[in-house]
Formats: structure tokens, sequence, C-alpha cells
């Protein structure tokens, strides 16, 4: 059994090497206001998509809407917990894409394949990846860890996403893309604690 050398950057694929999370308003207003799924399952599943970017030590890019006014609050505990003292960059625009400090610090990673989390999925999902597509970005929705005010608002969203060109994408799926070889034995023991955590595994 030989693998093949990993990739590198120019992977088609989602690798360590090539991509980004970015999450944006996990606040609590937009949790609050879910419609398409069980509150405790968005938050659990979005800190668990934020655990996969701190194993595979991939940027992570935070944003809030309308933390600096105090209209909002910043982003949830269970969140901030798990990403630590990392930038958060607040907007007052609700497509993130047109945040000028967002949109460098998106570009200043040199990666051009984004992991997206986003509430509500119709308008802070949508929009920054439909701009994102458009200047040459590969964008994945992580349709597990992200709800919109209804379950058709939501699921239409990612229709409209789709069809523009993003790769929608789960955990499970996104666990393993990242990891792609057992061989890669460093981060091993943490991808199958996060599959347990998933469900995906339950006898490892």
């Amino acid at each position: 059994m030989t693998s093949f050398d990993k990739r590198g950057s120019d992977d088609r694929l989602l690798s360590p090497d090539n991509s980004l999370l970015t999450i944006i308003d996990y606040q609590p207003v937009q949790v609050g206001s879910i419609g398409s799924m069980r509150h405790s399952d968005l938050l659990e599943n979005a800190s668990l998509v934020a655990k996969t970017a701190k194993l595979y030590n991939l940027p992570i890019i935070l944003s809030t809407v309308n933390a600096h006014n105090q209209r909002n609050s910043d982003t949830v505990k269970p969140i901030k917990d798990v990403v630590g003292d990392i930038p958060s960059y607040d907007r007052s625009s609700i497509n993130a894409w047109e945040d000028k400090d967002y949109n460098e610090a998106i570009k200043a990673t040199g990666r051009k394949k984004i992991i997206i989390l986003a509430l509500w999925t119709e308008a802070c999902l949508t929009f920054p990846t439909l701009d994102a597509i458009a200047e040459g970005y590969d964008v994945y929705p992580v349709v597990d860890a992200v709800g919109g005010t209804s379950t058709i608002a939501h699921e239409t969203a990612l229709r409209r996403v789709e069809q523009a060109g993003a790769h929608l994408i789960t955990i499970p799926q996104l666990l393993c893309e990242l990891q792609r070889d057992w061989n890669r034995q460093d981060t091993v023991p943490g991808f199958v604690k996060l599959l347990q955590e998933n469900g995906a595994f339950t006898n490892l």
C-alpha cells in the first residue's frame, strides 16, 4: 500500500493547504430565528465544523453584524469556545463580501476554497457565496450546519447557490475530504473523534 504524496495547494479537492473556513453571524438573534432545524443541532454541528477547521489548521474568518452598536450580541459561546481569541469582523452590511475588512481578511489568506457557515442561508450565506463565486472562488456551504428562517427558505437558498456553482457539502464529507488518507496519522485521532461526535462512527 503506497499512497501518493499530498497534492498541495493546487488540489482540486478540499485540503488543509487550500481551504479556509468562514463563520458568519452565529449570534443569538440569528440562531433564535432559525426555523429549518433544531437550534441545539445547529450549534452542535456548527461547533463541529469549527473543530474540524482547528484540527486541520485552516484559517478561520469570523464575522458578526451590528455587534458594535449593540443592536446584536457577539458570536454565541459554543462557537467562540472552539475558535478562541481570533479577530472578528463586525459589519453593518448584510452581505459580508461588501464589508472591506472582512473581504480583505478572506483574500489575505491566499486561499481560493471557502468553506462557509452563515445565518441565514437565504441572506448572509447566499450573498457572499454568489459574490465569491463571481470572483473565482470555490465555495462550500456546509448544509447540515447552516439554517434559514424556514425549511423552504433554507432549501430554496441552497438551490440558488448550487445553481450558481456552489459545492454543497456535509460534515462527514468535509472531514473525509480534509483527512483523505489514514496514513496521515497526526490527525487520525481527531478525525475519528469528530466523526463519532457527528454520529458517523459508533463502533470505533
